[in-house]
């Protein structure tokens, strides 16, 4: 039940299976389940992802209330809000593994590709999103080979490592063994969910 990294991750991957499968349970949403939760949670695991809306964390992990601590934005991004509402879980809520989710043809990765490619600068606040993931976008580009979906591999890459960098918090839970970080990757025709990289003591499946 998410003692430990190694059990948190597993229980998410076979969520995911099961929603490959067509075959998600659907537990934990029912009135009992609501009513049990008023005085507290105890996730098992959060996922840091992207905003996208066709990928909504709980249905692509097959999980219900009260099981994931979820937190979302474009190109799941770092700020201080972010890395706080990270801390929260980890140190709060107790929770031993975070998950970093990017998916195929992410939209906030596309921009900051068209942007770096065409020499332009979005408006507003969206060029604080091209800024933070351009990063990501030099970094794969190292291989002259590099794609689409390996520049949003990066960028997942990144994120994850930046935590562990940025937050004291998180690095010395990490360092202690009371939590992990893996990224990964949504498929969004397929709907499987591929690790691709880790913070921390926790073995990948597969």
């Amino acid at each position: 039940m998410g003692k430990t990294p190694e059990t948190a991750l597993t229980r998410l991957l076979e969520g995911n299976a099961r929603y490959v499968a067509g075959e998600s349970r659907n537990e934990h949403q029912d009135p009992s389940r609501r009513a049990s939760l008023t005085g507290k949670q105890e996730p098992f695991a959060q996922v840091f992802g992207c905003s996208d809306s066709r990928v909504p964390a709980e249905v692509v992990f097959d999980q219900g209330l009260g099981d994931l601590f979820v937190i979302r934005n474009a190109g799941h991004i770092l700020d201080p809000s972010i890395l706080g509402s990270l801390e929260f879980g980890v140190e709060v809520l107790g929770i031993r593994l975070t998950m970093v989710l990017g998916h195929t043809s992410c939209g906030a990765v596309g921009a900051t590709i068209n942007a770096i490619d065409t020499h332009t600068t979005p408006n507003g606040f969206l060029r604080d999103v091209v800024e933070r993931i351009s990063p990501s976008v030099f970094e794969a580009r190292r291989d002259p080979n590099a794609q689409y979906e390996d520049i949003i591999v990066e960028n997942v890459r990144h994120t994850a490592a930046v935590i562990r960098e940025k937050s004291s918090v998180i690095d010395r839970a990490i360092t202690e063994g009371r939590t992990a970080i893996v990224g990964a990757l949504y498929n969004l025709e397929e709907g499987t969910v591929t690790p691709v990289h880790t913070e921390g003591a926790v073995t990948l499946e597969g």
